[in-house]
């Protein structure tokens, strides 16, 4: 089977490679002048989602910083929840006494854009937009608090981008159950679904935000929305939308893999599954490397470079994973180590020797 593969650009690779560890907040001056604050109201305690709301600000504005987003964008991205909304119960700064504060700290135009992404119902803008209800100047009309709140063209741009970002930094199956359907989901019993509630659950990446991601994406090809900001590099540069069903398919392959739900002896019923899996969703990052690592060990190694290039340009363009049980930082890691024991042409040969593996950085 063919599989869409993806050319692994020097230029994304070394930004990534940049924004691996922390230092590079302190080197970006617009984010460092603001972290310390942030970080002084607690969200390094905070429970978010798949961990802490500190990691969740700042993968966010990292996926925003590889997208080329300005900095207007990027600081909302830092600070997009900070005054509460309908679904996070965490407020870091008080609207009704601290937004002059907070539009001090980075200024005016964006606390206004942090303080209307906090207080319009994001279900109802995601829903609106899903709906095409987007007027032909790209303005899109909410219902805010009993008031009508008509957004320009140029925050539509804003929230979009910045909804993408957020699904991609959360998401997985824990969220998929506690908020079944999104945006049209339904408030289950906790007694009865005590069961979907168990935090973190399996695990598994989301069976259907994927493709929602991709139908955002497709908002920002609307004539007056067009070139506001700088298109996201994904989805071939939002181009291209995956389809619900395949979506929902190609996670389910590719958790059967995960949890060697295949013989375990011949790899071809995996290596089979891994590639249907991306030609149903070739988006994301993991399959491909999961399958990069499976031509190493059979020594395939001109597919497995072509695998494991698509893996690490796919990792560097999201800045944050699908599959959630592991960081991108250390799916970073192991693409790289794929990649460069497929251009050496080498695998080691007892699987113990896995756990020896270092990237060569010389």
């Amino acid at each position: 089977m063919q599989i869409d593969l993806h050319t692994l650009s020097p230029e994304a690779l070394t930004q990534a490679i940049h924004m691996l560890d922390d230092e590079w907040m302190n080197d970006d001056p617009k984010i460092a002048a603001v972290m310390p604050v942030v970080l002084g109201r607690g969200v390094g305690q905070d429970w978010h989602k798949a961990g802490t709301f500190r990691h969740h600000l700042i993968g966010v504005t990292r996926t925003l910083t590889l997208w080329q987003q300005p900095d207007e964008v990027r600081l909302l991205g830092l600070l997009h929840s900070v005054y509460g909304n309908a679904h996070v119960d965490l407020m870091k700064f008080d609207p009704k006494s601290e937004r002059g504060r907070l539009a001090e700290l980075v200024g005016a135009e964006v606390e206004r854009l942090i303080y209307t992404f906090c207080t319009i119902s994001r279900v109802e803008f995601v829903r609106n937009l899903f709906t095409g209800k987007v007027a032909d100047d790209g303005s899109v009309t909410l219902e805010n608090g009993g008031k009508t709140l008509i957004l320009p063209a140029r925050d539509v741009a804003i929230f979009t981008v910045m909804t993408m970002a957020d699904i991609c930094e959360q998401w997985y199956s824990w969220q998929d159950d506690i908020y079944s359907g999104y945006p049209d989901y339904e408030f289950l019993p906790g007694k009865v679904h005590w069961a979907a509630g168990l935090w973190p659950g399996p695990m598994r990446p989301t069976t259907y935000r994927v493709s929602q991601m991709s139908r955002l994406g497709q908002i920002l090809q609307h004539p007056a929305i067009k070139g506001i900001l700088p298109t996201p590099p994904v989805f071939n540069q939002c181009t291209a939308v995956l389809d619900r069903d395949d979506e929902a398919a190609a996670s389910a392959l590719y958790w059967s893999v995960a949890q060697q739900n295949q013989p375990l002896v011949s790899p071809d019923a995996t290596r089979a599954t891994l590639k249907q899996a991306i030609a149903l969703n070739p988006w994301v990052a993991e399959p491909y490397m999961l399958l990069a690592q499976l031509h190493l060990t059979f020594d395939e190694f001109d597919d497995a470079q072509a695998a494991a290039a698509s893996g690490v340009q796919l990792a560097s363009i999201w800045g944050n994973t699908w599959d959630k049980r592991i960081g991108w930082d250390a799916w970073m890691a192991w693409g790289r180590i794929l990649l460069q024991c497929s251009q050496k042409r080498s695998w080691p040969k007892d699987i113990n020797k896995l756990n020896n593996l270092a990237l060569d950085l010389g």
